[in-house]
């Protein structure tokens, strides 16, 4: 089946038009001739400016190479090929989040519309700016090499060589925190993203290279620099086809090493949990997601020392914790909405493990605290699942789950060593990307960063925003009751102020919160009652330090 032309295929097509406008004949070898002719190298958009003038001409003329005819189009030529509506359906099933493509073709693009997904496309450098976090967009398409209505698409020597530092800095934040699967790629041109792939020292996750006949000896150079997992194809189409089936997966290699996509461990939760018998291979399920994302905080990824640009790491590392810690999440979320209390010591387990997650006590104090972020960001997402479906036992399992290895050296209770003041440490909540004049930025940040796990179990906004505000409020106050202080105070002091107030939905004569009280303290709402009068004074009275910008 034909596809679209590759760059160097276009190059040479639009030196060969060119020689024949000027009455030449340019042989074989049209690039070579552009070379003797002009004395440079060919160059895409000089061919275009050579050919056509206006920007209309220019489009047209592109769109002839990559866009069917009615013809084309009956005959199945430029459109995705089965390879790339398999590859459609894998991000689809959450198997494949970031697609790095050379070709400037969108067929791509086309063939994940066809399956309702509208990825997040990063072509030019603004696009790479502007785009969302990898973390939060459920499919990015890297075009590396631009896009074909983009005359700065790249195809000369010069050009593949280097690519803009934005660009260059996020190939290399893909290939430390992603798999990588390659195919189809020869890695004799694209100099540029060899190097991506070369600088690269990190071997957390497996590296795929599946390839026709021989691979080249630059790939083969690649293969054994990554260490990479090599096997030979037919062809594209029948591979990503058998991908997408799924046979591939049970290969024993590809199972150790490729997660559960996030989807699909919310129904198999649940499923475990209704089921007794099934209770092995929940306790199995758990701890070996768990154990996987223990592994990916590897101390030299996250270390401590101080480092060159300390605003971008933050929103490097915010996006690498999130990304390491979604399949557990998903986990969480459903196991707290729906779990027992003989499940309980799951979700206990989970935070104790990731609690105290590796690396010494040397360094800066505020990457030792942050190490802490992932449990942090599970403590939230598992009770605020708690609070939505009224499981406050699970909700107060969480929150006391006994946490080892504090910077005093003592275990402490999850409400405590995982609140913002903990993981925040040394103004740290002062660089959260976009959030950096916020008066409660790490509430702010979680916010938003979790909406998404939780649809499932909150699907109105509403319905999110209570469960979200509540939870912080009970956090607060049951640590306010304990004795510490200060205590964390999150965004509902600027937004919700009526949970602070004495008849308001925070009030113990609510049921509802009568509940959460006997859950959570000792003593009812005797203990509900006393610590609601102080805190809410605390947290209304205008001389309040924390939460704002001091």
């Amino acid at each position: 089946m034909l596809l679209a032309p590759t760059g160097w295929e276009v190059v040479q097509d639009l030196a060969r038009k060119l020689a024949r406008v000027e009455g030449n004949d340019s042989g074989q070898d049209p690039e070579d001739w552009y070379r003797k002719a002009y004395k440079v190298e060919p160059d895409y958009s000089a061919l275009l400016d050579s050919l056509v003038k206006t920007p209309s001409e220019r489009s047209q003329r592109l769109r002839t190479y990559f866009e069917p005819s009615e013809d084309e189009r009956q005959r199945g030529l430029k459109v995705p090929t089965r390879a790339h509506r398999a590859v459609a359906e894998l991000v689809k099933q959450e198997y494949i989040r970031v697609i790095i493509t050379t070709h400037f073709d969108r067929l791509l693009e086309t063939a994940l519309a066809d399956v309702g997904l509208q990825p997040s496309v990063i072509s030019t450098t603004d696009a790479v700016k502007g785009a969302l976090p990898l973390s939060h967009a459920r499919c990015s398409v890297l075009k590396v090499n631009g896009d074909y209505l983009d005359t700065r698409i790249k195809n000369t020597k010069a050009e593949l060589d280097a690519y803009d530092p934005a660009l260059s800095q996020l190939l290399d934040l893909v290939f430390d925190e992603f798999g990588l699967l390659v195919c189809g790629w020869s890695g004799d041109w694209d100099v540029a993203l060899r190097d991506a792939i070369e600088r690269c020292s990190t071997r957390r996750f497996s590296m795929y290279w599946a390839y026709r006949g021989e691979p080249t000896p630059v790939a083969l150079r690649l293969i054994q620099r990554r260490a990479a997992i090599q096997f030979r194809i037919d062809e594209a189409d029948a591979f990503f086809t058998a991908l997408k089936d799924k046979r591939c997966w049970l290969s024993p290699t590809w199972v150790r090493t490729i997660p559960y996509p996030r989807r699909s461990l919310r129904p198999k939760t649940k499923h475990y949990l209704v089921r007794p018998e099934d209770r092995i291979l929940l306790h199995d399920l758990v701890a070996e997601e768990t154990e996987r994302c223990y592994e990916a905080l590897d101390p030299q990824r996250f270390h401590t020392n101080t480092v060159n640009n300390f605003t971008v790491e933050v929103g490097k590392r915010f996006n690498a914790y999130e990304s390491t810690v979604e399949v557990v999440c998903a986990i969480l979320t459903a196991g707290n909405y729906w779990g027992q209390a003989e499940h309980r010591y799951l979700w206990t387990r989970v935070l104790q493990r990731l609690g105290d997650p590796p690396g010494g006590p040397g360094g800066l104090t505020r990457w030792i605290g942050f190490r802490r972020y992932p449990a942090s960001l599970l403590m939230y997402a598992g009770s605020v699942a708690a609070i939505d479906n009224d499981r406050f036992d699970n909700l107060a399992q969480l929150l006391r789950a006994p946490i080892r290895g504090s910077l005093r050296g003592q275990t402490e209770i999850a409400a405590n060593c995982l609140n913002v003041l903990h993981i925040m440490q040394d103004r740290l909540s002062d660089f959260i990307p976009g959030k950096e004049r916020a008066l409660a930025g790490y509430s702010d940040h979680l916010f938003e960063v979790l909406r998404e796990p939780l649809r499932p179990f909150t699907p109105t906004e509403a319905e999110y925003e209570e469960a979200f505000h509540l939870f912080e409020y009970f956090m607060s106050l049951m640590l306010w009751q304990q004795g510490h202080r200060p205590v964390p105070i999150g965004r509902a002091r600027w937004l919700r102020s009526e949970l602070f107030s004495p008849d308001g939905p925070t009030d113990p004569s609510n049921p509802r919160i009568a509940a959460a009280a006997a859950a959570l303290f000792a003593n009812r709402e005797a203990d509900y009652d006393k610590a609601k009068r102080e805190y809410d004074a605390w947290a209304l009275s205008p001389t309040l330090v924390w939460g704002s910008k001091r």
